[in-house]
């Protein structure tokens, strides 16, 4: 029997305001545990919370982004269980009435298909602490630092079939947290993280199986890997004639594994009810308006505008916009940049992203300390111009990167402009066909690629700063002269 999978995804985006959500503790990440705190992320007697505007803000700009619909009214509720790292006892979060509504997000998948994913809805609430085990202690300690900070938990419908699908809906819903600005989405340091409701049906089949919860995947290869382990496992089991139990699951990367957390046989009683100490939120539409205002050229939109504008393939279109700032990086280069964007592009994806892996070092860190994208420009404006070759440029580049001087100053230095004299070169040009003239008789007899030795012997008296193109037009006027 073939099976197929039916995925959705629940996405929790720590929204990057300077205070959490209830209270004015600091959300700046790294710093000593327990020192973010007061009583009322805490959850002391008697406090009274207060809803942080900004965060509400950012929730509806990141509803917008996703084709959701913003409620005009929506209201906060206690969500009950007992955990350690929830020092209330219950979340404040948002059940039946969330700050956005239904919507969806568009994904570009490898193959040029596009699929529409449904957002089910996105509310606010508060993130809870952390749990520190230490190896072979009896004990776990708790930072509560992280209780408090902002969350929007974005829920997706079951609408993926694969775990391609699902690392484009994730990395898509990245970019455009990342570009509209709400969130640092850094799965390393949990502003982003994600769990997976998977399970498995019959082929054509629209009944749906039982759904397991994947967690604990903290990369984006690390959901792949977890979405495709899990629904082997599950078709392993029903082809075994195996029960598949409905339950959370973590999944272990070095082993790429997942093994039972906690079951879900019933349905979780977290007893909601309105928050009292919080009053509806009420917005309105010309709040959300503005707010739509302020949203910003989207990735998919980006992508499609290079792809067209700047005469790019869709892979580089891609690959460019994947990050809002090399994308700034890449139309600043274009400003000072007088030849063709695809080979600007093309330098930025080979050469720039190299160093930028070497180094581990974002495009922002590289602007800022290394290369700013004028320099850049100013590196292939000479190659534009006939200053060097392309072959050339590589060596003034990692010059550059190795001194932090411009491409002038490695160029002047280093002597590297290359010889466009016609005179100069037609000299150089006839030493070597007077000293070779055997290789010149087999190329007037029909052996016309003999000619890739004379270039190389003319690049070598050159010191390679020959211009090649001036070289194979000299050149084959004079051998052809009979």
């Amino acid at each position: 029997m073939e099976y197929e999978a039916v995925i959705g995804l629940e996405v929790h985006v720590q929204l990057n305001t300077a205070t959490k959500i209830f209270c004015s503790c600091s959300t700046e990440f790294g710093a000593a545990p327990n020192s973010h705190v007061c009583e009322i992320c805490m959850g002391q007697p008697g406090v009274l919370p207060v809803l942080n505007r900004e965060a509400l803000d950012k929730a509806v700009k990141a509803g917008l982004s996703l084709n959701c619909g913003i409620s005009d009214y929506s209201k906060f509720d206690r969500k009950n269980y007992f955990y350690p790292d929830l020092p209330k006892g219950y979340q404040i979060s948002q059940f039946d009435y969330p700050i956005c509504g239904k919507g969806y997000l568009d994904i570009d998948l490898s193959d040029g298909s596009t699929k529409r994913v449904g957002i089910t809805r996105a509310h606010l609430e508060e993130d809870a602490g952390k749990l520190v085990h230490t190896e072979g202690a009896g004990y776990s300690l708790v930072d509560l630092n992280r209780a408090g900070v902002p969350l929007l938990e974005i829920v997706s419908e079951p609408d993926m079939r694969s775990s391609e699908e699902a690392f484009h809906y994730l990395k898509s819903l990245r970019n455009i947290m990342k570009y509209i600005g709400v969130s640092d989405v850094n799965l390393e340091e949990g502003s982003l993280r994600c769990d997976a409701n998977i399970s498995i049906r019959p082929k054509g089949d629209d009944k749906l199986g039982t759904k397991v919860e994947v967690k604990n995947m903290n990369s984006f290869n690390g959901v792949r890997k977890a979405i495709d382990h899990e629904i082997e496992r599950q078709i392993f089991a029903a082809e075994n004639g195996e029960r598949i139990v409905q339950e959370t699951r973590l999944y272990d990367a070095a082993a790429n594994k997942t093994h039972p957390m906690r079951s879900k046989e019933e349905a979780n009683d977290y007893r909601y009810f309105p928050e009292p100490d919080l009053p509806p939120v009420c917005v309105t539409p010309e709040e959300i308006d503005n707010i739509r205002k302020t949203l910003p050229e989207l990735p998919r939109e980006k992508m499609r505008r290079f792809e067209k504008d700047y005469n790019i393939t869709r892979q580089d279109a891609i690959t460019l916009t994947d990050d809002f700032d090399l994308a700034a990086y890449f139309e600043e280069c274009l400003k000072g940049y007088k030849g063709e964007p695809k080979k600007a592009a093309n330098w930025i994806q080979a050469e720039v992203m190299a160093v930028l892996n070497e180094l581990s070092m974002g495009i922002t860190e590289y602007a800022a300390k290394m290369m700013p994208a004028t320099q850049i420009a100013e590196l292939l404006n000479f190659v534009e111009d006939g200053t060097i070759t392309g072959k050339m440029a590589k060596d003034v580049y990692a010059a550059m990167v190795d001194t932090k001087k411009t491409a002038k100053q490695v160029i002047d230095e280093k002597g590297l402009k290359q010889v466009s004299d016609s005179g100069e070169l037609e000299k150089v040009v006839d030493k070597v066909i007077n000293d070779n003239p055997g290789e010149v008789e087999k190329y007037r007899s029909g052996k016309k690629n003999v000619i890739g030795f004379f270039v190389g012997q003319i690049m070598k008296e050159t010191r390679g700063q020959a211009n090649p193109k001036m070289v194979n037009d000299i050149l084959t006027k004079k051998l052809d002269q009979a």
